[in-house]
């Protein structure tokens, strides 16, 4: 473990100067973001920029205050576009293991306070490695969001980082991250070619082995927010990597006790009242939960839980109560959850 460790800092610290030096796509994030978040991009130091190396949008709705943690914040780009949003009143704490990530992160603190019109810092970054989180004294149950960029593939014992996330939430909290999937089991052989971990291949989880480990570190029902497939574009890494396919993934992660491990249909309905900010005419809470602002819509038990045990109450008008079980909710499936290329059959849940 020590010595991929070091070869993860070696990588991203010495190997890696900017984004343009990374040998595939897979560390690179293909979606357009909203106009909001590109005026938050706008803000932030070019030297911050040139030197990320994510694979998604890690930034979810209704963040204002909230203390945000970020595991593998590398330059420290997605600490300060969530610094803007969660206001003077919130904070970001980034972590990361790789001094020369760090020290580009810690350079421009003073920039973007002032950037931002702050009055002081809302982020701090610290020395750490995400499997190794107890080292830092953060108090459980002190977080409301959780994320993490294209980082988690490249721990050795993810089960430990999910589970370490699980314990560091407050309840109804979440962990938002993107990351590099496969699917099948990678191979130990492949496992141990540097340039194919560093590169956030050979690390990627089976889809599969992650809702197994998300489900028994207290996760329990994983949601799918976007999905694409990764094309390698490396004739001598593709030819490495054989059949596998690997897909870019945002999920999303709730610590709420009574999640279910299927959809379970209680005659549940919510009505969304069009108020998270930027949001005004429908809110997705996933790829495949669209709600039109005042439509009623049917619900399964744990999407009802998601938004009303969380930081969305507010914003939503529940109906229907626990009463009545009638059975597994209609569309949900056990496929792979997400099909972004033809061929791969997956299927949605409720």
């Amino acid at each position: 473990m020590v010595k991929k460790h070091e070869e993860i800092k070696d990588y991203y610290g010495k190997e890696l100067e900017t984004s343009e030096d990374l040998k595939t796509n897979a560390c690179c994030t293909m979606e357009e973001p909203p106009e909001y978040i590109k005026k938050a991009l706008s803000n932030i130091h070019d030297e911050v920029m040139i030197k990320y190396y994510g694979c998604g949008l890690v930034v979810p709705d209704e963040l204002k205050g909230l203390r945000v943690l970020d595991l593998g914040s590398g330059s420290g780009r997605d600490c300060y576009i969530l610094s803007q949003l969660v206001g003077q009143e919130g904070e970001v704490i980034g972590v990361d293991m790789t001094d020369e990530q760090l020290a580009v992160a810690n350079k421009h603190i003073g920039y973007h306070t002032e950037k931002f019109g702050f009055k002081h810092p809302n982020v701090k970054f610290l020395k750490g490695n995400i499997e190794k989180l107890e080292e830092l004294n953060l108090a459980p149950n002190s977080f409301d969001l959780i994320i993490s960029n294209c980082v988690v593939n490249l721990a050795v014992d993810k089960e430990k980082v999910l589970q370490d996330a699980y314990d560091l939430l407050k309840p109804g909290g979440e962990m938002y991250f993107s990351d590099v999937y496969s699917d099948r089991r990678i191979s130990k052989k492949l496992q141990k070619d540097p340039v194919l971990w560093g590169e956030c291949l050979s690390g990627a989880l089976y889809w599969n082995d992650f809702l197994r480990t998300s489900h028994k570190v207290g996760f329990t029902d994983p949601r799918s927010v976007k999905n694409s497939p990764i094309t390698i574009e490396n004739k001598e890494i593709q030819e490495k990597c054989g059949d596998i396919l690997f897909f870019s993934v945002t999920y999303r992660l709730w610590k709420i006790n009574n999640l279910e491990t299927n959809c379970e249909d209680y005659g549940q309905a919510v009505s969304y009242n069009g108020t998270i900010e930027n949001n005004n005419s429908s809110f997705d809470l996933d790829d495949h939960h669209n709600f039109p602002k005042n439509k009623i819509m049917p619900v399964c038990g744990n999407t009802y839980l998601m938004l009303q045990e969380t930081r969305y109450k507010d914003h939503f008008k529940f109906f229907g109560t626990w009463d009545t079980h009638y059975g597994i909710f209609e569309g949900c499936g056990e496929a792979m959850p997400f099909n972004a290329i033809e061929g791969v059959d997956g299927s949605a849940c409720c």
